[in-house]
């Protein structure tokens, strides 16, 4: 029996560099390394370039990829993602009807938003095995983000979610508390994996502060840097890091450093701006993947932040970087969240609820008088990254679940013909 072929969907994909299209992208081309068939349907547009057009059929790394539309309006309005989202939604369903035939694995995540109502109907009807990758809950994140033009048509959108998930072989969440909501969503536990996301572990290691070029070409020596990389999106609480740097004004040594962009970068900007704080402030763009290993390696501690309202909904995965350089974490969040239970756990970082200035302030201040005691929570992180968050565990647990999607199939398809061949004797064909 050949490999199985695996379909997957989302809107980005490589050289696209967005974190969905990271994912995706080191999962595909190791699968297809594995001697797997693997497809993915994708947009011709880029994350961070709406005006990409990218090649509509591209065979990268053994990875066949078919772009079948073009984002037209971008991110900057609602209503033009969601026309860009119909869009895709329709080319997507369309592609799929197309590729993914009986028994292949048709893996669909979450960008754009409920993707898997789209696909689930075409998975049913070609007889492909549904497995939602799910790296967020909608409509649940827009409504906890305030979107409240959604609350009429939530009923009907969490009914059409719910039942794709129900109608899934797997639904694959990225943490725990978000398994847990799927599960009393109704899906059977069964039905639910946990896999982590991931980053480079095996690239992205620890190295010093002193030997890190972008250090001296950012004029960033001497300094104490708090950092913070990736996506600054709505999901994201960025005022308590506002108060916390006034009350740190006077400490001409420390620099936040902001490598990436996101809905609120420009606003983030521009109340620095208006507080007179930009000699406090840095920022740098997304960095091609090659120079992450230094650019993440930059910054003295790490922060990430999560509204509490997104717990189960959204996990942060810049986390995972942060730990493989060997730096240690603040979490702006929720203390008992999934991200803020782990740095507390593991003693790699500190958990800080929104809106304490105060006691951020204090934090980072404590963070650069003990540098020892900073080195050890850096230490920390990477010890809890190699027991528990790998890469390579997170891909091979991937491997699993497809081969046992396919092994069930095979063990389907053997015991027709020990049936076949059983009545053959008995004289009964």
């Amino acid at each position: 029996m050949s490999s199985p072929k695996i379909v997957f969907v989302n809107r980005f994909f490589a050289p696209d560099q967005s974190a969905t299209s990271q994912m995706l992208s080191s999962l595909a081309f190791h699968l297809a390394g594995k001697g797997m068939h693997v497809s993915v349907i994708t947009s011709r547009g880029r994350y961070d370039d709406p005006s990409s057009d990218l090649p509509c059929f591209e065979k990268l790394n053994d990875v066949k990829i078919h772009r079948v539309c073009k984002p037209r309006f971008g991110r900057a309005t609602l209503l033009g993602r969601a026309a860009d989202y119909l869009a895709m939604y329709r080319a997507f369903a369309a592609a799929a009807s197309r590729l993914a035939g009986p028994a292949d694995v048709l893996v669909v995540k979450t960008d754009p938003p409920l993707l898997s109502v789209a696909l689930a109907p075409v998975a049913r009807r070609n007889g492909a095995h549904l497995v939602n990758w799910l790296q967020d809950l909608y409509p649940e994140v827009a409504l906890g983000l305030g979107m409240r033009m959604l609350a009429p048509f939530a009923p009907a959108l969490v009914a059409a979610r719910n039942a794709s998930l129900k109608s899934a072989c797997r639904n694959v969440a990225i943490g725990e508390r978000m398994s847990a909501r799927i599960e009393a969503l109704g899906v059977a536990p069964e039905r639910i994996d946990t896999i982590p996301n991931w980053c480079d572990d095996d690239i992205i290691v620890p190295r010093p502060i002193g030997d890190n070029p972008l250090r001296s070409a950012w004029s960033l020596e001497a300094k104490f840097v708090v950092g913070y990389s990736g996506n600054l999106g709505r999901a994201h609480e960025y005022a308590t890091l506002l108060g916390a740097a006034e009350r740190l004004r006077d400490h001409a040594d420390i620099v936040f450093l902001f490598i990436g962009g996101g809905h609120f970068t420009g606003t983030l900007r521009a109340e620095i701006d208006r507080r007179g704080l930009a000699g406090m402030f840095q920022f740098r763009p997304y960095q091609d993947a090659s120079l992450l290993p230094v650019s993440l390696s930059v910054p003295d501690i790490h922060w990430i932040s999560l509204r509490p309202a997104m717990e189960g909904l959204i996990v942060p995965s810049k986390f995972y970087a942060a730990a493989a350089v060997g730096r240690a974490t603040i979490v702006v969040g929720e203390a008992d969240g999934e991200i803020g239970a782990l740095v507390r756990r593991h003693e790699c970082g500190a958990a800080i609820g929104p809106g304490d200035e105060k006691g951020l302030a204090d934090l980072i201040l404590a963070m650069k008088t003990n540098p020892a005691r900073l080195g050890q929570m850096g230490r920390n992180a990477r010890r809890m990254l190699d027991q528990r968050f790998r890469k390579q565990d997170s891909l091979r647990r991937w491997e699993v679940l497809i081969e046992n999607l396919w092994g069930r199939e095979l063990h389907i398809e053997q015991a027709a013909r020990l049936t076949w061949g059983d009545a053959n004797e008995r004289g009964q064909l």
